[in-house]
């Protein structure tokens, strides 16, 4: 199964799932805000049914969300029309096309980096979609240490088309990704603390 379709078939029930650690989120989402200005153009890979750009759009100029899934995508237009959220483009894109020309003031991936094919090439191709100078801003589960016995867990979900694949990424593998990639990290920090949710807010150097 594609991973298209895997998150087509997973977007129902996805769009209905509460957020598991909202005080994280919300954490989170303030250091998000932070780096943000009223002029920037954001632009958010991996958006799915859009609840964080929702939430971004009012601190920005503009939002362009994107996403693998059209089923996904589709969701995120409703409930963006459904609040009356007006600078948001929504567009099904993979880092392999479809995305519209950048570059763009902050590049950001949430809960992405992880399902992402080769984490390290396709972060060195991120770099590309930002401005000099502009910002990186990602958030991933890491599921290393004690969380690395759910890799059969998840092998076996993935065989029964139940997960996608997942890569177990450590935060300072993370880091690493993001400084050779021709990025400078100006913040850190994890959201929640376990398993990490480890945000990293970077420049383009």
């Amino acid at each position: 199964m594609t991973p298209a379709r895997f998150w087509d078939r997973a977007a129902p029930k996805y769009s209905e799932r509460p957020i598991g650690n909202m005080a994280a989120y919300e954490a989170g989402l303030a250091r998000v805000r932070s780096h943000l200005t009223g002029s920037d153009r954001l632009l958010e890979l991996g958006c799915g049914t859009g609840g964080t750009a929702r939430r971004l759009a009012p601190h920005v100029s503009e939002v362009t969300a994107t996403d693998i899934s059209p089923a996904m995508i589709a969701i995120a237009r409703t409930r963006a029309a459904e609040e009356s959220v007006t600078n948001i483009t929504h567009l099904t894109a993979t880092l392999e096309g479809g995305l519209p020309a950048g570059p763009f003031d902050v590049v950001a991936g949430f809960n992405l980096i992880h399902l992402l094919p080769d984490p390290e090439r396709d972060i060195a191709r991120i770099r590309d979609l930002v401005k000099p100078g502009g910002l990186f801003i990602s958030k991933t589960p890491c599921l290393t240490g004690l969380f690395g016995l759910l890799r059969p867990v998840i092998g076996a979900m993935r065989l029964a088309s139940r997960a996608p694949k997942v890569h177990f990424l450590s935060p300072a593998r993370l880091d690493r990704a993001v400084t050779a990639a021709g990025f400078e990290i100006i913040e850190t920090g994890n959201y929640p603390k376990s398993p990490p949710g480890h945000l990293i807010v970077a420049r383009r150097v």
